[in-house]
């Protein structure tokens, strides 16, 4: 039973209870104050019998319409439009039978007015009766719960304060709404008046009392949500909202259930759901291998690809300990002695090509890579090893067992590249791109990404773990900017590519605006229990950009040929030899050569 059919099943009793008998006696009066006003104040005699006759008529009509319409039979949750719809509806069939009673029958004398004008004086009964009740349930549910500010005065704000203005509401009690729209500064919601903006909002903390604030408009974009919750700290508000407008649109049980803010809604960030259809087409009955599936990306991807019944998932990482967990999160068990499971390293190229010929993969998602910046900037040569040797061991081996699809991992960062990271990825980038010329018939392609929100290593778990210490919260300069994209996300773009990439291109979701990396920290201090929490500045690191981009200065900005939230870009291939990718004995000509095969063009 949902959570509706259960409050109308819980009132239904006590409602016909009190309704019934107070309907009776509403309809009974209508007739007789019709008959009062019709005869200029006066009942006179010969009408009498036929007034009392068409009453007990016109109550009986009011039971029998009211249980009919479903006014009395659990169809209408009380104090609602519907239920008032329902009245009307069971008092025009009062009204209609009664006047066909009138002119049909002929043992009594009554006047062919009367049920009319009895029809409109019951009516008008009912509705304010039940007017008067609900007005006096919204006074008594709001003599307690947390004194509220609704932020919102349209569809989803008048939802919300009617659902707490139930009685059966008693965590919160709504105290007056806000909203920036001019045109509803006079509105009232449930005897409640809009009374300014959110720029008000802390006058009208301290004279409302108020101690909560619902932002009740599903579609604020993440400068609002971050407006108005910063506000609303500065009161010593508590702040709540509702999912996402896509959540409410699908009306499950849970639809609008209030939530805390968090950091999704501060960046702005709402999941994208990409073709599932498209992809299932894809990944449904393959042989699937993925690497680096120990990661935050690689893991997810396991967790999502499985979901779309694969005829077998093959998990490829050289960390044991991530593995297991991946396996865990999966099938909730995870004892490493299935064939699900695959221990190899992607520097050792003889050890892949005898996985990948013995497995057969049919598609290859590439997610294994090393990643931190900082550190691959003090080691080049690590990330030269695993970045670049260990993708294009992972391409011949993929190559040589027959590979149909293969989605190569990147970064934003290997757009104009700064960094070691940047030069290693970008290169993986023009390797998959060579791969897809030497095997025409197959699709190899590379997917980018931002900061992925919640990986490890991320900006945002550095923070948090910072704020869990007390603090400070370092950040590397005032004004740096970043992607942004949750690791949902993220998977479903990776297998998004798999079908709508063409061969030797990257794909780059659209992932909204740069987000400051400092309001983000300080939007994170304002949600702790610690506002005092200091920010400091730290200084750019070697390698790392003021803000960071998607594309190349030699790629287009926006080709969504395929998908409204994909772009494409070519890649230049990058061809090498076995001698190029073993040479080097140190970090130093490793980086540079990274960097010299980074560019479009190869150097001379």
């Amino acid at each position: 039973m949902s959570v509706e059919s259960k409050r109308i099943s819980a009132v239904s009793t006590p409602y016909i209870l009190r309704w019934l008998p107070l309907d009776s006696l509403i309809w009974a009066a209508a007739v007789l104050v019709a008959a009062w006003i019709r005869h200029d104040y006066s009942f006179p005699p010969r009408f009498r019998v036929g007034l009392l006759v068409l009453a007990g008529v016109v109550v009986l009509l009011s039971i029998v319409c009211n249980f009919a319409v479903g006014v009395y039979s659990r169809r209408f949750v009380p104090g609602t439009f519907e239920e008032i719809v329902g009245s009307g509806a069971a008092g025009l069939l009062i009204t209609l039978i009664s006047l066909i009673f009138v002119f049909v029958q002929d043992f009594v004398v009554i006047p062919r007015s009367i049920p009319a004008l009895a029809g409109a004086i019951g009516m008008l009964g009912v509705f304010g009766a039940r007017t008067i009740a609900r007005f006096y349930n919204i006074r008594r549910s709001n003599k307690q719960g947390a004194p509220t500010i609704v932020f919102g005065a349209g569809a989803a704000g008048r939802q919300v304060i009617r659902q707490l203005s139930e009685p059966s509401s008693k965590a919160y009690k709504p105290v007056a709404i806000i909203d920036d729209d001019p045109m509803a500064s006079r509105l009232r919601i449930e005897g409640l008046r809009v009374q300014g903006t959110r720029e008000d909002i802390v006058d009208i903390a301290q004279r409302t009392h108020a101690t909560t604030l619902i932002i009740a408009v599903p579609s604020a974009d993440a400068e609002v949500v971050r407006d108005v919750t910063h506000r609303a700290s500065f009161a010593g508000l508590k702040v709540l909202t509702l999912p996402p407008l896509e959540q409410l649109i699908q009306r499950n049980s849970n639809s609008w259930e209030l939530r805390e803010i968090d950091l999704n809604d501060l960046l702005g960030r709402r999941p994208v759901s990409l073709n599932e259809s498209e992809i299932s087409s894809r990944i449904t009955g393959k042989r699937i291998l993925v690497t680096g599936a120990g990661g935050s990306i690689g893991s997810e991807l396991c967790r999502q690809i499985s979901r779309f019944s694969p005829a077998e998932l093959m998990m490829l990482d050289r960390d044991e300990s991530a593995l297991h967990t991946t396996q865990l999160s999966i099938h909730g068990r995870a004892l490493l002695d299935g064939r699900d499971t695959i221990l190899a390293d992607l520097r050792d190229l003889e050890a892949l090509k005898q996985i990948f010929n013995d497995r057969k993969p049919e598609v290859v998602f590439h997610a294994a890579a090393l990643k931190h910046l900082p550190l691959l900037e003090t080691y080049p040569n690590e990330a030269w090893k695993t970045n670049v040797v260990g993708t294009q061991h992972v391409l011949e081996a993929a190559r040589e067992a027959g590979v149909e699809v293969f989605v190569n991992i990147s970064t934003d960062k290997a757009a104009n590249p700064h960094c070691v990271l940047g030069y290693s990825k970008r290169v993986a980038e023009r390797l998959t791109s060579t791969m897809a010329k030497q095997v025409p018939d197959a699709l190899y392609v590379s997917v980018r990404f931002g900061n992925v929100l919640g990986s490890r290593g991320s900006v945002l778990t550095i923070f948090e773990e910072q704020l869990r210490k007390g603090g400070p919260i370092t950040v590397t300069h005032p004004d740096v900017t970043r992607f942004f994209m949750t690791i949902p996300e993220a998977c479903q773009l990776v297998l998004q590519a798999s079908v709508i990439g063409a061969p030797g291109e990257v794909m780059v979701l659209d992932m909204g605006d740069a987000i400051s990396i400092a309001q983000v920290a300080k939007d994170l201090i304002a949600r702790s229990d610690n506002p005092d929490i200091e920010i400091v500045y730290t200084g750019l690191r070697d390698g790392e950009k003021m803000h960071e981009e998607l594309f190349g200065d030699d790629e287009p900005q926006d080709n969504r040929r395929a998908h409204p939230l994909v772009s494409h870009a070519d890649v230049p291939p990058l061809e090498v030899s076995d001698f190029d990718l073993h040479r080097f004995k140190d970090g130093v000509a490793a980086r540079a050569w990274m960097d010299a095969n980074s560019v479009t063009q190869q150097p001379s």
